[in-house]
This record gives structure tokens, C-alpha cells and sequence, in this order.
């Protein structure tokens, strides 16, 4: 469907995340994927969806001179903002054991911004996700990290894994944002694209 009117597209997903890979399969996207390194770092100034939002844009910067007419380059970004502070990944099994804690028992929010980018044409989108978290304890939380190794996830936890069947109790919002994308931005926006905006 969605496919049909991109057909006349070159969709790149500028992602290393197999989930966000797996949602645009089955978004049913023809897409290739293409990966350059970029360094995760943003200004201390920015708060809550500002971050996402640029580190979405930085990852778009090193295709910006390459890209030709009929392509759209899409790159994401996602983070979890709780106190008034961006959890990213946890470096280390110690670091993901304090980001699953501070999450236990309490509401946070889970951003994911997407930047769609085409020769002529930039936008960054975002969507928030409220989650709520059952009191974890501590040998929950450890069985988890040693069990799942969540080093690849913002905030250290995956909604669809052992986690968050046992742990999440009320969910606002996108739940495949909270799997890194908010597939129906992504739906919307090509389908714009397509349309001409």
C-alpha cells in the first residue's frame, strides 16, 4: 500500500537497530540500509524532545552531500527522559542496575524523534510515551540485565522483553514508540512525502 506510492523513492534507514529494521518490513517498505559513524554528543543546553531531535538531525549530516533527487533518508533517535534527565544506553552492568532502579515504581517518558530528509527537504518529528513501572526489586532488575544484556536500549530496558511483561503497568501513548519508533509518524510522513507535502 504505503509502498505503492514511494515506489518512485529510494528509502534509506540510516539505523543499526533490528527492531527498527523489523518495523519497516513490516511497515512493507522496500528500503536499503546504510550506516555511518556518528558521535552521540549534544549541547548540555538541550532538555527532553530537543535532544532527540538533534541527535536525530546529527545522524542525517554525513549523508547530506550524497544524497540524490528520488532519495529519503530517515534517521532516529530515541531516549528516555526521567527527572528532568536523558537516560541513553548504560555502559555498564552497574549503570543499567541505577537506570531500571530509578524507573521503578514511577512514570517516565519515552521520546523518539525522526528525521526525514531528502535533497531539498528537511523535518524532524517526535512522539512521547508516558510508562509506568510496577516497584521492581532488586533481584528483578539483575535477573533481567544478566538474562537480557540491555546495553542497546535507551533507559537499559526493552517494553517488549521480560521486563516489561512483568514490570510496565500503564502505558500513554505509542507502544512502538517505546520500541524506538513511532511507526505511524513514519507511515504518515512518507505517505506526505509521496504526496508531494
Amino acid at each position: 500500500m504505503l509502498n505503492d506510492k514511494v515506489k518512485d523513492y529510494q528509502i534509506i534507514l540510516a539505523s543499526g537497530s533490528p527492531r527498527r529494521q523489523e518495523f519497516f518490513k513490516t511497515l512493507g517498505l522496500d528500503f536499503e540500509i546504510r550506516l555511518k559513524p556518528v558521535i552521540e554528543e549534544y549541547p548540555p543546553r538541550l532538555k527532553h524532545f530537543e535532544i532527540s531531535d538533534y541527535l536525530a538531525q546529527l545522524k542525517a549530516l554525513p549523508f547530506k552531500n550524497e544524497l540524490k533527487a528520488e532519495d529519503i533518508l530517515i534517521t532516529s533517535d530515541t531516549i528516555v527522559w526521567h527527572n528532568n534527565v536523558a537516560l541513553g544506553k548504560p555502559r555498564t552492568e552497574a549503570d543499567a542496575f541505577q537506570m531500571i532502579k530509578s524507573l521503578s515504581n514511577t512514570t517516565h517518558e519515552v521520546i523518539t524523534s525522526v528525521c526525514f530528509t531528502t535533497k531539498t527537504y528537511e523535518k524532524t518529528l517526535n512522539a512521547i510515551t508516558k510508562v509506568t513501572f510496577k516497584e521492581l526489586s532488586d533481584d528483578e532488575i539483575s535477573y533481567y540485565i544478566n538474562t537480557f544484556k540491555p546495553f542497546d536500549k535507551a533507559g537499559a530496558y526493552g517494553i517488549q522483553e521480560w521486563i516489561g511483561l512483568i514490570g510496565v503497568t500503564k502505558i500513554e501513548g505509542s507502544y512502538f514508540n517505546v520500541m524506538g519508533l513511532p511507526t505511524h509518524i513514519v507511515y504518515k510522513t512518507l505517505n506526505a512525502i509521496a504526496e508531494g507535502l
